[in-house]
Formats: structure tokens, sequence, C-alpha cells
């Protein structure tokens, strides 16, 4: 190996869920952190791709409760990663109940990325 380390690399994969020996099924999604990047792997098992944000809402309700046996409450978890979705897929934030309730200007929000490379395609010109 170029690092000088004979150390075979490891991935640690989850084990398969007992229903899944048990009865069958089809894996649809799978996700691994290598060297910090995100790798996916997905097959396109809907007619309708919109189908997929149902899934994803769902993964994102039993991550909230994998992270409630941990001891942090089930809610909250769950909002973290919805809120974190949201503005990842440029979403305007949400002010909280009771907070500051004004509308962020377009000035005041952060950029999506499509805004970030229109304005860089600008910047070419």
């Amino acid at each position: 190996m170029a690092n000088g380390n004979n150390e075979p690399k490891i991935y640690d994969a989850l084990a398969l869920p007992p229903q899944a020996l048990d009865n069958g099924g089809a894996e649809i999604l799978r996700a691994g952190i290598i060297d910090d990047e995100l790798y996916v792997t997905a097959r396109p098992s809907f007619h309708d791709p919109g189908k997929w944000g149902e899934v994803l809402a769902e993964i994102a309700k039993r991550v909230g409760a994998i992270y409630a046996a941990e001891g942090l409450n089930v809610d909250d978890a769950t909002i973290q990663i919805a809120e974190a979705f949201a503005a990842e897929m440029g979403a305007q934030p949400v002010p909280a109940r009771g907070g500051n309730k004004a509308k962020r200007s377009a000035k005041s929000r952060p950029a999506r990325r499509s805004e970030k490379k229109s304005t860089a395609k600008r910047k070419k010109r």
C-alpha cells in the first residue's frame, strides 16, 4: 500500500435485519462514509420518484428513534434530522414558535446551491 500500512482496510457494514433473513426482500438503499465522503447505492425502486420522499421521511423517523435509544429525545432528534434535510435541500428556515417571525429577505438568507452556481457563472462573464 502507498501509505506503508500493511493492515487490511475494513468496511464496517451493518447486519441485515432478521426479517430480511426470514422473509426475503430487496435492499433499495445503501449509504456509507468513506474517507469523509458519502457514497450511495440505490435502486430506482418506485415508478414515481416522489415515493422516495416518503421513504426518506420514514428513515428520518427511524434514525430519530435510534438516537432516542442512545438517550436523546426522539422528537428533538427527528426534528434536527428534518431541519438539516430541509436546509440541505434549499428550504427556507422556519422561525421557532414564539420567536422572531419576520421573514428573511433574499439578501439575508443563505444562497441555494443553484443560486451559488449562477452567481459564479455571472462572475466569469
